[in-house]
């Protein structure tokens, strides 16, 4: 290694040929080529490497995949290093390089013992800010990870609570209808009605069914009292509880005198009721096969947006994570926002990873929604442009300022207290489109109107084949 190679990177400033000689000396210049990987994520930290030439990936595993979070791509770049100031300390990510190059590896312990030497009390300010943020790291991600789990169970549960709630409210009200309709049916065998005389209930209750038409409020409440002052000038108790069923199943009064000529005497109040339970028996399945469908579309939904079942990268159609993402945030549309869809029917599929870009659009959309404040209209938008896909969420808002467009991708800027949001900012948004997807995202924000530009390849951009050593 020659001295005049380190003193040409700015990492050194300051450091004299003699003490750059005395690091030189006890390290080795590696030379890479694309692919080979230097060192790994979770393994002791044992040398410090310092980059030469070249670009060198640095990728975490987060969850199924690997994911590049940084680059190492500015000769002076360094990573690793870390048992040089702490016998516990490891690889925070694998590098992994990129391009040919070369990068200097230098052991921890020579490390350690030329900053002892020179800059004493910069080792001890790197082993007190590597113990801190290492601490402030793993406490953070646990925070994160509780606060994503319960914005997701809270919202599942929001969503979930109706169906199932009508669900259970079905099931009460069907129990006591079952029970109604069979004691009408002893009461009508107690009554010995004929076979004909029943077939004829029957076939009047069919004919009621078919016949039904769907009335306003105002005229069922009508009818229903027109009916319950028939059922009680004929002597039917229960007449408030029969005459809501046959209403809202579209008798009239000439189709109760129908039933009265085909049960007469005794018979025609458990007839009438026995009409009516079976009719609220049907209404009460009808509206809990609707909430447990409500509640399987939610349950896909969620599988959907988690792709927990499903392999990370895979072709895609980007209206399928932007619906289940909308159903994942319906807790959180007001009654005052009216989402529009606007989907081109001929957006071909894209091979991208589906959990990560529901994030994204998780991101876009919770903004979105908050700009508004409870009011005004959420476009959303895809259409194909060439190789490209184009996804747009377009808030009527006030816009943003000048200087908070210019700022809304830096890293760890945001204009939301503490708390609010989704806890992941469009720097990482940015970060998924771009570098995980070889896409682009922008901004067009003006006053009354701010959209969210995405365009995503329909084919991810080739990467260099990797392969461990």
């Amino acid at each position: 290694m020659r001295i005049k190679d380190l003193r040409s990177l700015a990492l050194f400033d300051g450091v004299t040929d003699e003490q750059l000689a005395g690091l030189a000396e006890g390290s080795t210049e590696i030379r890479v080529q694309p692919g080979l990987e230097l060192f790994r994520e979770g393994e002791h930290a044992d040398f410090w490497w310092v980059l030469l030439e070249g670009v060198i990936n640095l990728v975490r595993h987060i969850g199924p995949e690997e994911t590049v979070v940084a680059k190492m791509d500015v000769p002076g770049r360094w990573a690793g290093g870390f048992r040089a100031w702490d016998e516990q300390g490891v690889y925070l990510a694998t590098g992994r390089a990129a391009t040919a190059g070369r990068v200097l590896r230098v052991p921890a312990e020579v490390l350690r013992e030329w900053v002892n030497a020179w800059l004493p009390l910069g080792g001890r300010l790197i082993e007190g800010l590597y113990r801190t943020a290492r601490s402030i790291e793993a406490t953070a991600r646990q925070r994160e990870s509780l606060a994503a789990l319960g914005t997701l169970a809270a919202g599942l549960a929001h969503e979930i609570n109706n169906p199932a709630a009508a669900a259970a409210r079905a099931v009460d009200a069907l129990e006591d209808a079952c029970q109604t309709l069979l004691v009408s049916l002893s009461q009508l065998a107690s009554h010995q009605i004929s076979a004909q005389q029943f077939t004829a209930l029957d076939l009047l209750r069919r004919e009621v069914i078919a016949d039904a038409a769907a009335l306003d409020a105002l005229a069922l409440a009508d009818q229903e009292e027109t009916l319950a002052f028939w059922l009680a000038g004929h002597d039917i108790a229960r007449e408030w509880t029969i005459a809501p069923a046959l209403a809202a199943a579209g008798a009239d009064l000439a189709w109760c005198e129908r039933v009265a000529m085909a049960l007469e005497g005794p018979a025609l109040g458990p007839g009438l009721e026995w009409v009516a339970s079976t009719l609220s028996v049907a209404t009460l399945v009808s509206e809990i096969k609707e909430s447990s469908r409500r509640i399987s579309a939610l349950v896909a939904a969620v599988k959907s947006y988690s792709q927990m079942d499903r392999a990370s990268m895979q072709r895609i159609d980007v209206t399928d994570g932007l619906e289940s993402t909308i159903v994942m945030l319906a807790h959180k549309i007001p009654a005052g926002v009216t989402v529009l869809r606007d989907y081109d029917t001929g957006v071909p599929p894209i091979e991208a990873h589906a959990g990560e870009l529901n994030q994204v659009w998780t991101n876009l959309i919770d903004n979105a929604l908050d700009a508004m404040g409870g009011a005004g209209t959420l476009r959303l938008t895809t259409r194909a442009e060439q190789n490209d896909v184009v996804i747009e969420v377009v808030d009527t808002g006030p816009g943003m300022p000048p200087d908070v467009t210019a700022r809304a991708f830096e890293a760890f800027y945001t204009t939301k207290d503490v708390g609010k949001g989704t806890g992941l900012g469009l720097d990482i948004a940015r970060r998924i489109v771009v570098e995980r997807h070889g896409g682009t995202i922008a901004i067009d924000s003006r006053p009354g109107e701010t959209m969210l530009r995405v365009r995503i390849p329909v084919q991810p951009p080739k990467r260099p084949r990797q392969t461990a050593t």
